[in-house]
Protein backbone atom coordinates (compact mmCIF):
# COMPACT_ATOMS: atom_id res chain seq x y z
CA UNK A 1 0.00 0.00 0.00
CA UNK A 2 1.18 3.46 -0.50
CA UNK A 3 0.97 6.34 1.57
CA UNK A 4 0.93 9.88 0.86
CA UNK A 5 4.17 12.00 2.41
CA UNK A 6 1.95 14.03 4.89
CA UNK A 7 0.61 10.70 6.43
CA UNK A 8 4.18 9.60 6.61
CA UNK A 9 5.30 12.65 8.33
CA UNK A 10 2.25 12.19 10.88
CA UNK A 11 2.92 8.93 11.09
CA UNK A 12 6.87 9.95 12.01
CA UNK A 13 5.38 11.93 14.49
CA UNK A 14 3.17 9.96 16.31
CA UNK A 15 5.95 7.05 16.89
CA UNK A 16 8.46 9.68 17.88
CA UNK A 17 5.54 10.66 20.16
CA UNK A 18 4.92 7.21 21.39
CA UNK A 19 8.47 6.94 22.01
CA UNK A 20 8.95 9.42 23.59
CA UNK A 21 5.77 9.01 26.07
CA UNK A 22 7.19 5.51 26.51
CA UNK A 23 10.47 6.55 28.20
CA UNK A 24 8.33 9.01 30.41
CA UNK A 25 6.69 5.77 31.55
CA UNK A 26 10.05 3.79 31.53
CA UNK A 27 11.55 6.64 33.74
CA UNK A 28 8.39 6.44 36.35
CA UNK A 29 7.98 2.68 37.04
CA UNK A 30 12.21 3.09 37.36
CA UNK A 31 11.81 5.73 40.13
CA UNK A 32 8.74 4.10 41.92
CA UNK A 33 10.71 0.68 41.92
CA UNK A 34 13.52 2.73 43.11
CA UNK A 35 11.63 4.87 46.30
CA UNK A 36 9.72 1.45 46.88
CA UNK A 37 13.27 -0.25 47.56
CA UNK A 38 14.21 3.07 49.68
CA UNK A 39 10.66 2.60 51.71
CA UNK A 40 11.79 -1.96 52.22
CA UNK A 41 15.05 -0.68 52.93
CA UNK A 42 14.19 1.86 55.82
CA UNK A 43 11.32 -0.52 57.39
CA UNK A 44 13.63 -3.04 57.73
CA UNK A 45 15.17 -1.01 60.47
CA UNK A 46 11.92 -0.86 62.11
CA UNK A 47 10.85 -2.92 64.68
CA UNK A 48 6.78 -3.51 65.14
CA UNK A 49 5.97 -5.55 68.67
CA UNK A 50 2.33 -6.38 69.44
CA UNK A 51 0.78 -5.98 72.54
CA UNK A 52 -2.66 -5.72 73.99
CA UNK A 53 -2.75 -2.38 75.66
CA UNK A 54 -4.94 -2.25 78.70
CA UNK A 55 -2.25 -4.13 80.79
CA UNK A 56 -0.79 -1.99 83.38
CA UNK A 57 1.75 -1.60 84.55
CA UNK A 58 3.19 -3.95 81.65
CA UNK A 59 1.62 -1.61 78.59
CA UNK A 60 -1.58 1.02 78.53
CA UNK A 61 -2.49 4.29 77.62
CA UNK A 62 -1.75 7.11 80.24
CA UNK A 63 -4.03 10.19 81.03
CA UNK A 64 -2.65 12.14 77.74
CA UNK A 65 -3.31 8.86 75.28
CA UNK A 66 0.62 7.82 75.00
CA UNK A 67 1.22 4.17 75.20
CA UNK A 68 3.56 3.58 78.10
CA UNK A 69 4.55 0.64 80.39
CA UNK A 70 7.36 -1.68 81.89
CA UNK A 71 7.00 -3.78 78.30
CA UNK A 72 7.01 -0.16 76.35
CA UNK A 73 10.32 0.98 78.05
CA UNK A 74 12.52 -2.54 77.27
CA UNK A 75 11.29 -3.04 73.61
CA UNK A 76 12.23 1.10 73.11
CA UNK A 77 15.37 0.19 75.09
CA UNK A 78 15.87 -2.21 72.70
CA UNK A 79 14.95 -0.69 69.83
CA UNK A 80 17.67 2.01 70.70
CA UNK A 81 20.50 -0.25 71.31
CA UNK A 82 19.91 -2.02 67.65
CA UNK A 83 19.35 1.24 66.21
CA UNK A 84 16.06 0.22 65.17
CA UNK A 85 12.49 2.41 65.04
CA UNK A 86 10.15 0.83 67.54
CA UNK A 87 6.60 0.17 66.36
CA UNK A 88 3.82 -1.09 68.35
CA UNK A 89 0.29 -2.76 67.23
CA UNK A 90 -2.66 -2.67 69.61
CA UNK A 91 -4.62 -5.80 69.21
CA UNK A 92 -6.39 -8.47 71.16
CA UNK A 93 -4.37 -10.75 73.21
CA UNK A 94 -5.42 -14.14 71.58
CA UNK A 95 -3.99 -12.94 68.30
CA UNK A 96 -0.92 -11.96 69.45
CA UNK A 97 0.89 -15.47 68.29
CA UNK A 98 -1.10 -15.76 65.18
CA UNK A 99 0.06 -12.38 63.99
CA UNK A 100 3.65 -13.64 64.50
CA UNK A 101 2.60 -16.65 62.76
CA UNK A 102 1.57 -14.72 59.75
CA UNK A 103 4.28 -11.95 59.79
CA UNK A 104 1.78 -9.40 60.91
CA UNK A 105 4.23 -8.37 63.39
CA UNK A 106 7.54 -9.10 64.46
CA UNK A 107 7.97 -9.99 67.54
CA UNK A 108 5.06 -10.12 70.72
CA UNK A 109 6.04 -7.95 74.17
CA UNK A 110 2.77 -8.01 76.09
CA UNK A 111 3.16 -10.24 79.46
CA UNK A 112 3.61 -13.56 78.01
CA UNK A 113 4.24 -16.35 79.60
CA UNK A 114 7.08 -18.73 78.03
CA UNK A 115 4.86 -21.95 78.63
CA UNK A 116 5.64 -25.03 76.10
CA UNK A 117 3.03 -24.86 74.38
CA UNK A 118 3.65 -21.80 73.45
CA UNK A 119 7.31 -22.28 72.89
CA UNK A 120 5.93 -25.03 70.14
CA UNK A 121 4.31 -22.15 68.21
CA UNK A 122 6.98 -19.13 68.81
CA UNK A 123 10.53 -18.85 70.17
CA UNK A 124 11.16 -16.21 72.80
CA UNK A 125 14.07 -14.64 74.25
CA UNK A 126 15.38 -14.76 78.09
CA UNK A 127 13.37 -13.94 80.64
CA UNK A 128 12.85 -10.31 81.57
CA UNK A 129 10.11 -10.81 84.27
CA UNK A 130 9.50 -13.22 86.76
CA UNK A 131 5.79 -13.58 87.49
CA UNK A 132 3.26 -15.24 89.58
CA UNK A 133 -0.37 -14.72 89.81
CA UNK A 134 -3.17 -13.51 91.86
CA UNK A 135 -6.64 -13.51 92.77
CA UNK A 136 -8.61 -10.19 93.29
CA UNK A 137 -12.23 -9.34 94.64
CA UNK A 138 -14.22 -7.03 96.18
CA UNK A 139 -13.88 -6.13 100.10
CA UNK A 140 -15.73 -8.31 102.59
CA UNK A 141 -16.26 -10.84 100.20
CA UNK A 142 -14.05 -14.09 99.93
CA UNK A 143 -11.11 -12.35 102.02
CA UNK A 144 -10.52 -15.74 103.96
CA UNK A 145 -9.99 -17.42 100.65
CA UNK A 146 -7.38 -20.43 101.73
CA UNK A 147 -7.76 -23.11 98.73
CA UNK A 148 -8.35 -22.16 95.23
CA UNK A 149 -11.08 -25.20 95.33
CA UNK A 150 -12.51 -22.99 97.23
CA UNK A 151 -14.19 -21.03 94.17
CA UNK A 152 -15.37 -23.82 92.58
CA UNK A 153 -19.11 -23.09 91.16
CA UNK A 154 -18.30 -19.72 91.59
CA UNK A 155 -18.04 -16.92 88.88
CA UNK A 156 -14.09 -15.97 87.92
CA UNK A 157 -12.81 -13.80 85.44
CA UNK A 158 -9.58 -14.01 83.30
CA UNK A 159 -8.39 -12.60 80.07
CA UNK A 160 -9.01 -14.48 77.01
CA UNK A 161 -6.11 -16.41 75.41
CA UNK A 162 -3.53 -16.21 78.67
CA UNK A 163 -2.20 -19.09 80.35
CA UNK A 164 -4.14 -18.54 83.84
CA UNK A 165 -7.53 -19.16 81.67
CA UNK A 166 -5.91 -21.93 80.51
CA UNK A 167 -4.12 -22.81 84.29
CA UNK A 168 -8.01 -22.84 85.15
CA UNK A 169 -9.47 -24.39 82.89
CA UNK A 170 -6.87 -27.23 83.32
CA UNK A 171 -6.77 -27.51 86.76
CA UNK A 172 -10.19 -26.52 87.80
CA UNK A 173 -12.87 -27.20 85.46
CA UNK A 174 -15.53 -27.03 88.56
CA UNK A 175 -14.94 -23.08 88.73
CA UNK A 176 -17.02 -21.06 86.48
CA UNK A 177 -14.72 -19.67 83.98
CA UNK A 178 -16.13 -15.97 82.46
CA UNK A 179 -13.08 -14.97 79.87
CA UNK A 180 -12.59 -11.34 78.35
CA UNK A 181 -10.94 -9.58 75.82
CA UNK A 182 -9.60 -6.96 78.26
CA UNK A 183 -9.44 -7.31 82.25
CA UNK A 184 -11.14 -3.41 82.09
CA UNK A 185 -14.13 -5.46 81.57
CA UNK A 186 -13.77 -8.14 83.92
CA UNK A 187 -12.84 -5.34 86.45
CA UNK A 188 -16.37 -3.57 85.86
CA UNK A 189 -18.08 -7.01 86.21
CA UNK A 190 -16.35 -7.87 89.63
CA UNK A 191 -17.33 -4.06 90.97
CA UNK A 192 -20.60 -4.80 89.68
CA UNK A 193 -21.11 -8.46 91.07
CA UNK A 194 -21.55 -10.50 88.13
CA UNK A 195 -18.55 -12.20 89.12
CA UNK A 196 -16.87 -13.28 92.29
CA UNK A 197 -13.05 -12.90 91.73
CA UNK A 198 -10.63 -12.64 88.51
CA UNK A 199 -7.45 -14.40 88.50
CA UNK A 200 -4.58 -12.15 87.18
CA UNK A 201 -1.08 -11.29 86.79
CA UNK A 202 0.30 -9.98 90.19
CA UNK A 203 2.10 -6.90 89.06
CA UNK A 204 -1.05 -5.94 87.10
CA UNK A 205 -3.28 -6.92 90.11
CA UNK A 206 -1.38 -4.36 92.51
CA UNK A 207 -1.97 -1.63 89.43
CA UNK A 208 -5.85 -2.45 89.93
CA UNK A 209 -6.22 -2.38 93.73
CA UNK A 210 -3.90 1.17 93.54
CA UNK A 211 -6.73 2.53 91.16
CA UNK A 212 -9.93 0.77 93.03
CA UNK A 213 -10.24 0.75 96.53
CA UNK A 214 -13.15 -1.17 96.78
CA UNK A 215 -10.65 -4.22 95.30
CA UNK A 216 -8.47 -6.77 97.61
CA UNK A 217 -6.25 -9.52 96.62
CA UNK A 218 -7.78 -13.16 98.21
CA UNK A 219 -5.92 -16.13 98.69
CA UNK A 220 -2.92 -16.92 98.21
CA UNK A 221 -0.14 -16.25 94.87
CA UNK A 222 -0.75 -18.35 92.26
CA UNK A 223 2.64 -20.24 90.61
CA UNK A 224 2.52 -23.31 88.48
CA UNK A 225 5.64 -24.00 85.98
CA UNK A 226 3.53 -25.20 83.37
CA UNK A 227 1.32 -22.11 83.21
CA UNK A 228 2.82 -19.49 85.59
CA UNK A 229 6.01 -18.41 86.84
CA UNK A 230 8.17 -19.28 84.03
CA UNK A 231 8.90 -16.00 83.30
CA UNK A 232 8.01 -13.62 80.74
CA UNK A 233 9.48 -13.69 77.15
CA UNK A 234 9.46 -11.37 73.96
CA UNK A 235 8.16 -13.94 71.35
CA UNK A 236 9.45 -13.81 67.44
CA UNK A 237 8.67 -16.13 64.76
CA UNK A 238 10.13 -19.93 65.04
CA UNK A 239 13.29 -20.04 63.97
CA UNK A 240 14.16 -16.18 63.59
CA UNK A 241 17.19 -16.57 65.01
CA UNK A 242 18.96 -13.84 63.63
CA UNK A 243 16.51 -11.31 65.80
CA UNK A 244 16.42 -13.33 68.65
CA UNK A 245 20.01 -13.06 68.74
CA UNK A 246 19.34 -9.20 68.82
CA UNK A 247 17.20 -9.18 71.53
CA UNK A 248 18.89 -11.60 74.11
CA UNK A 249 22.43 -9.59 73.75
CA UNK A 250 20.47 -6.14 74.63
CA UNK A 251 18.52 -8.28 77.35
CA UNK A 252 22.03 -9.51 78.76
CA UNK A 253 23.57 -5.75 78.41
CA UNK A 254 20.75 -3.74 79.95
CA UNK A 255 20.41 -6.56 82.89
CA UNK A 256 24.39 -5.84 83.42
CA UNK A 257 24.89 -2.10 83.49
CA UNK A 258 21.91 -1.06 85.34
CA UNK A 259 19.37 -0.48 83.28
CA UNK A 260 17.04 -3.01 83.55
CA UNK A 261 17.03 -2.15 87.21
CA UNK A 262 15.76 1.72 86.66
CA UNK A 263 13.08 0.72 84.16
CA UNK A 264 12.25 -2.27 86.93
CA UNK A 265 12.02 -0.18 89.59
CA UNK A 266 9.88 2.91 87.73
CA UNK A 267 6.93 0.53 87.49
CA UNK A 268 7.21 -2.07 90.19
CA UNK A 269 8.50 -0.28 93.24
Amino acid sequence: MLYSPAFKTISGIFIALTINIKGEIMKKIFLIAALTSAVFSVSAKDINFGLEATYAPYEFYDDNNTLVGFDIDIANKICEELNYTCKFTNQSFDGLIPSIKTRRIDAAISGLDMTPERREQVDFTQSYYDNVAQFIGLKGNLESLDSISELNKKHVGVQNGTTLQKYLIDKYPEIDIVSYDSYQFAVLDLKAKRIDAILIDSAAATEWLNKEPSLVKIGKEVSDPDYIGAGLGIAVRKGNSALLDQFNQVLTKIKSDGTYDQIYAKWFK
